[in-house]
């Protein structure tokens, strides 16, 4: 019976982690899917450095938006605050301010 019930904790506990890979609302996957928003910078949102220059950007989609990062180090950023990250997508800046991409890490 024990065997049974830590099995059963297990399995709720992956899917929980699994539940929360993608900032709640988005896949997490790395891809976008057809129905959000596209995403309207070449940059990435958080870092501000070029989309093309990595080998492929990180893209998820959060609240019906299509978002891009230059790296996944980036989602961890954006997932502590993805409002501020949203609002410069509508202004169309790039990086918010005391924030940039030099001394960011690949």
């Amino acid at each position: 019976m024990k065997t049974i019930r830590w099995t059963g904790a297990a399995m709720a506990a992956c899917l929980v982690a699994w539940a929360g890979v993608g900032c709640g609302s988005g896949s997490g996957t790395g891809q976008a899917t057809a129905s959000a928003k596209p995403y309207p910078l070449d940059v990435c949102v958080v870092s501000g450095e070029k989309l093309e220059g990595h080998g492929g950007a990180y893209t998820f989609v959060h609240a019906g938006q299509e978002i891009k990062l230059c790296c996944k180090d980036c989602l961890k950023d954006f997932q502590q605050d993805p409002a501020k990250y949203l609002a410069k997508l509508s202004g169309g800046t790039a990086a918010p301010a005391g924030h940039s991409a030099e001394g960011h890490q690949h």
